[in-house]
C-alpha cells in the first residue's frame, strides 16, 4: 500500500488538466513533492493518514499551478535592484535630478548605472553633456527601458576610447550630431563598447542578488524561471552559470532556472558538452542549461526592430535617413549558421526578434532545428508578425515566447510607428493560439517589473489603467481567454522545456501549487482587477511550503 501524502489541499483547485478549460477538482493529494490524487474530497480522503497536514483553502480562495516566467534576465533584474532606475522620471529635469542624487550618494571614481529612460518621455533623445551637466566627470550607462539603447557620459565614452572618428560596430550604431560628434546615445550593438570597460560586479554580489530576488518571486508564485542570459556578457561560460551551479549545488535555489548562454559563449559551451537540458551541477538540483539567445533585430521603443514595411521617419529618431526598416543585429546568415551549430551539438536556440521581418528570419533559421534539439526552439518578444509566418509556430513547434506586459508600454508608440500594421498585427497572441502555436509567458524583467499577475491580465483584456479609464482595447481580435493565459504561464513554459512533469496539478506532476483570491478567476479579466493584482497566500513548490502569507 503507497504511504499516505505529507499534505492535501481541499478547495477550488485549477488543475488545467488536459488541453482546454480549469480542469477544477475538490482536493489534491501531495506525497515526495508529486501530486498523488487529484479529483474530490472522498478521493483525497481516502488516501490521507493521521499525519497529513491538511490545508483548507478559505471559499474566497483558489488554487492554481505555480508559474513559470519564460523571459527574466535573472541575475541582471536582481542587480538592478542597487541601480537608479529612471521609469518614474517623465522629463528630461526629473530624470536628470536621479543622475544628480546618484552621483552624490557615489564615491569618486565609480561608474553610475541604471535603466529605464525613454526617448518618448523626455521628449528627444538624451545627451552625454546633459549628464555631464549633473554628474561632472563621472562614468555613466544607463540602459533605455527596453535595453536596446544605452545613455553615456562623456566620461563613459572616453573610457571607451569613443571619438568623432570611431567607426559604428556591425549590427549597432553611435548616435552623433550633424557635425559627426557622439551625443552619448549607443544603439545596439554599439553599447558593448562601453559595457565591455564597465568593471562587472563580483560573484559573491551576483550571488546574493539572485538569492534576493528569487524571494520576492516566489512570494508572487514564480516557481521557475527561464534566463535568457545576462545582459552584460563575461568571458568564457560566465559567472551566471557558474553561479547558477553553485547556488543549485549549495540547495540556495528555492526556484528552476534554465540559463541560456549568448554567441560568445557557443564555442565553450561545445568544448565543454554542454547539452541544453542538462543539469548545471548535480542532477537533484534545480538548475539546467537552457538555450542559445541570439538576436536577429533591436526594439519598437528604439526604432531598431527589423520590418517588412517602414515607419515612419520622426524629424528626432534615432536613425540615418534609409533606416527606415530598422536593422538587424545579427546577419540572417549568421543566424542560419549558430542555429545549425548549435543544433549539432544538442544545444537549441532562442532568438529575439520584434519586427515583423526579423520574426519571419527568425522562423527560417530555426525551422531546420526544430525536431532534433533537446527543448523547444523559441522565437523571443514575436510583437509584429506577418500572417503569413504566424501558422509557422504550429507547424514547425517553434514557441512564441512573448511577454504580454510589453503591450502597457508600447501601445501609442506602436500605434504611431507601425500605423494600421499595429493592431492588425501586433501582439498577435490570439492568432498564434488559434494556429497552435505553444505560448510562453514572461515579463523581460528588468526590463519590465517582475510581478507577472499584469501580463495575464493584458493578455485577456489588451489594455491598461494607465491609458485611462476609456481606453479601447488594442487590437480586440487578439485576446486570449483565462485559461490560455493561466496555460501560458504555466504549461507553456513547461513544455517549451522538456520538463512534461511540471505546470498542471494532475498525478505524477510536480507540486508547484499558488492559492489566490478566488476573484481573480472568477470574476470578469479587467485592468487593475483581481487578476492584475494577484497576491498569492501560499506557494508550495516541490509539494513543499516555499512563502506563506
Amino acid at each position: 500500500m503507497a504511504a499516505a501524502p505529507q499534505i492535501v489541499v481541499r478547495g477550488r483547485i485549477s488543475t488545467l488538466a488536459g488541453d482546454r478549460g480549469p480542469g477544477w477538482v475538490e482536493a489534491v493529494a501531495i506525497a515526495d513533492g508529486r501530486i498523488l490524487v487529484a479529483g474530490t474530497r472522498d478521493d483525497v480522503d481516502a488516501v490521507s493518514g493521521p499525519r497529513t497536514r491538511r490545508i483548507d483553502l478559505a471559499p474566497d480562495e483558489a488554487a492554481i499551478p505555480g508559474l513559470t516566467d519564460a523571459h527574466l534576465h535573472l541575475a541582471e533584474a536582481g542587480l538592478s535592484a542597487d541601480r537608479i532606475d529612471l521609469t518614474s522620471s517623465h522629463s528630461m529635469d526629473a530624470a536628470l535630478a536621479q543622475v544628480g542624487d546618484g552621483h552624490e550618494r557615489l564615491p569618486a571614481g565609480a561608474w553610475l548605472e541604471g535603466r529605464g529612460w525613454d526617448p518618448d518621455r523626455l521628449g528627444g533623445w538624451p545627451t552625454s553633456d546633459a549628464l555631464a551637466s549633473v554628474a561632472p566627470g563621472r562614468r555613466i550607462a544607463i540602459w533605455a527601458h527596453d535595453h536596446h539603447a544605452l545613455w553615456v557620459s562623456n566620461a563613459a565614452l572616453d573610457a571607451a576610447g569613443i571619438d568623432d572618428g570611431t567607426a559604428d560596430p556591425a549590427g549597432g550604431m553611435i548616435r552623433r550630431n550633424g557635425s559627426g560628434t557622439a551625443t552619448g546615445i549607443l544603439h545596439e550593438n554599439a553599447s558593448r563598447l562601453v559595457t565591455d570597460v564597465i568593471p562587472p560586479p563580483t560573484v559573491e554580489t551576483g550571488e546574493r542578488a539572485v538569492v534576493a530576488l528569487v524571494r520576492r518571486l516566489v512570494a508572487l508564485g514564480v516557481v521557475a524561471v527561464h534566463d535568457p542570459g545576462a545582459l552584460s556578457l563575461q568571458v568564457g561560460l560566465g559567472p551566471a552559470l557558474a553561479g547558477y551551479r553553485r547556488l543549485s549545488d549549495a540547495g540556495e535555489l528555492a526556484i528552476r532556472v534554465h540559463a541560456s548562454i549568448r554567441a560568445e559563449q557557443l564555442p565553450t559551451a561545445i568544448a565543454q558538452g554542454l547539452r541544453s537540458g542538462d543539469p548545471l551541477g548535480h542532477a537533484g538540483g534545480r538548475a539546467y542549461a537552457g538555450w542559445l539567445k541570439l538576436f536577429a533585430d533591436g526594439t519598437l521603443g528604439s526604432r531598431t526592430a527589423a520590418l517588412l514595411e517602414p515607419i515612419e521617419v520622426e524629424p528626432d529618431g534615432p536613425l540615418s535617413p534609409g533606416m527606415e526598416f530598422g536593422m538587424f543585429t545579427t546577419p540572417a546568415a549568421q543566424l542560419v549558421e549558430l542555429a545549425a551549430q548549435a543544433a549539432d551539438a544538442g544545444i537549441a536556440c532562442q532568438i529575439h526578434a520584434i519586427g515583423d521581418r526579423a520574426v519571419r528570419t527568425a522562423l527560417d533559421a530555426l525551422e531546420p532545428t526544430a525536431r532534433r534539439v533537446p527543448l523547444m526552439p523559441r522565437v523571443e518578444h514575436v510583437q509584429l508578425v506577418h500572417p503569413a509566418d504566424v501558422s509557422r509556430f504550429g507547424s514547425d513547434g517553434i514557441v512564441a515566447s512573448v511577454q504580454p506586459v510589453h503591450l502597457r508600454t508600447d501601445a501609442a508608440t506602436a500605434r504611431r510607428l507601425w500605423g494600421s500594421r499595429a493592431e492588425a498585427h501586433g501582439y498577435p497572441w490570439g492568432s498564434l493560439a488559434r494556429a497552435g502555436a505553444l505560448l510562453a509567458f514572461g515579463t523581460d524583467a528588468p526590463v519590465e517589473p517582475i510581478d507577472p499577475w499584469p501580463g495575464l491580465a493584458m493578455a485577456v483584456a489588451r489594455r491598461d489603467v494607465s491609458w485611462g479609464s476609456d481606453a479601447d482595447a488594442f487590437g480586440p481580435a487578439e485576446v486570449v481567454d483565462l485559461d490560455q493565459s493561466l496555460r501560458a504561464a504555466c504549461v507553456g513554459p513547461a513544455v517549451a522545456a522538456a520538463e512534461q512533469d511540471r505546470g498542471r496539478l494532475v498525478a505524477g506532476q510536480r507540486a508547484d501549487l499558488v492559492v489566490i483570491p478566488r476573484a481573480a478567476l472568477d470574476e470578469p479579466v479587467e485592468p487593475g482587477g483581481p487578476l492584475a493584482v494577484a497576491r498569492p497566500r501560499l506557494v508550495l513548490i516541490d509539494g513543499r511550503v516555499a512563502f506563506e502569507a
